[in-house]
């Protein structure tokens, strides 16, 4: 059962209470760059992404947001660290949301500067806690980075918040370590009921990333934690939101685009089971059909996983049967597999 978090707006997005989890990105362009910044968001936004942030790295980029709205649909996140002006100038500029440390903002009154033109502008700030980045004072008192260490930051910028009469907040926790992740986040969602924002930061490479933010977003999703995900990559960011669908359609609680099942293969395999697979994989992943498409190499499982999907292929020896709704179309020779299966799904209704 998901956990019951207060409802927040981000934008025209609804995050939190019974609304669907929201998939979000960050762009990896600089600000500044307009033209840049947006082609990468339209990108986003044709992938699926539901909110992007971006990285506000001085006064031009925060007044950059101003141009970048004009020409985007969904919701965007200014991302500041240190700078309480830089805060200010990105709501004032058009920003449906912050993320920001308020521990490391300053100044009390600084804080304050950025919560009264949030409130004024109903925009909701994020807390967002990374296990790298923890205060001095708490690593003295725990010693090690740790889960605790991690909440005690949390609630500490939370009640910064709170004591300024501003509850329009969603928090992350965020660590490399997927166990160290999970921990966190499960400690935090037992004390508040602000939405919790749910990734896995500085995963690593692409392969590598994919399965930790499975592992580390998948088990908390299954426990009913999280109300937005993004999956970090040292990778195109398009590919994080493909990523996330697919860890939300695996746990049943979002459908969009094709599902692809294809078969370890094996010495019964009599086609190019590997390269026909990968070549159809590349070419649906961001086609925005809910179909389940199966890839299969023998004829020992393969017509019966066909079978069971709205569209799909069991190979032979230099050709392969084509599938649709459990039924055997034809047979097609094994150079026109993609081609053929390709047009079947762009024709499918």
């Amino acid at each position: 059962m998901k956990r019951k978090s207060r409802e927040l707006i981000v934008g025209n997005v609804s995050i939190g209470g019974n609304h669907p989890i929201v998939v979000q990105s960050m762009t990896n362009t600089d600000t500044r760059d307009v033209i840049a910044t947006v082609k990468q968001i339209k990108q986003l936004e044709a992938a699926g992404c539901e909110i992007v942030r971006v990285a506000i790295v001085d006064s031009e980029a925060a007044h950059a947001i101003k141009e970048i709205k004009k020409s985007i649909i969904i919701p965007l996140i200014a991302d500041i660290h240190f700078d309480y002006r830089l805060a200010v100038q990105s709501v004032e500029a058009g920003a449906d949301g912050l993320r920001i440390n308020p521990g490391n903002i300053g100044e009390s009154w600084k804080v304050k500067e950025v919560v009264k033109v949030c409130q004024a502008q109903n925009i909701p700030i994020r807390i967002g806690v990374n296990a790298g980045s923890l205060d001095k004072k708490i690593l003295e008192k725990y010693k090690v980075i740790c889960a605790e260490a991690m909440v005690e930051s949390a609630l500490q910028n939370i009640r910064i918040l709170e004591d300024m009469n501003f509850k329009d907040i969603k928090a992350s926790l965020k660590s490399s370590s997927v166990i160290l992740s999970i921990e966190a986040y499960r400690m935090l969602a037992k004390l508040v009921d602000y939405p919790l924002h749910v990734g896995i930061t500085e995963a690593g490479t692409k392969d590598r990333a994919l399965i930790k933010s499975a592992l580390g977003i998948g088990m908390l999703l299954y426990e009913g934690i999280g109300d937005t995900i993004r999956v970090s990559l040292t990778a195109d960011p398009v590919d994080e939101v493909w990523a996330a669908y697919e860890i939300l359609r695996c746990l049943g609680l979002r459908e969009r685009g094709i599902e692809l099942i294809s078969c370890p293969s094996c010495g019964r395999c009599e086609i190019d089971l590997i390269s026909t697979a990968e070549k159809i994989d590349r070419q649906i992943r961001f086609i925005d059909k809910s179909l389940k498409i199966a890839v299969m190499g023998c004829v020992v499982n393969g017509p019966g996983e066909a079978k069971e999907a709205d569209l799909g292929i069991a190979g032979g020896r230099g050709f392969g049967l084509l599938f649709k709704n459990g039924e055997i179309i034809r047979k097609v020779p094994e150079d026109d597999l993609v081609k053929t299966l390709l047009k079947e799904i762009e024709d499918f209704a």
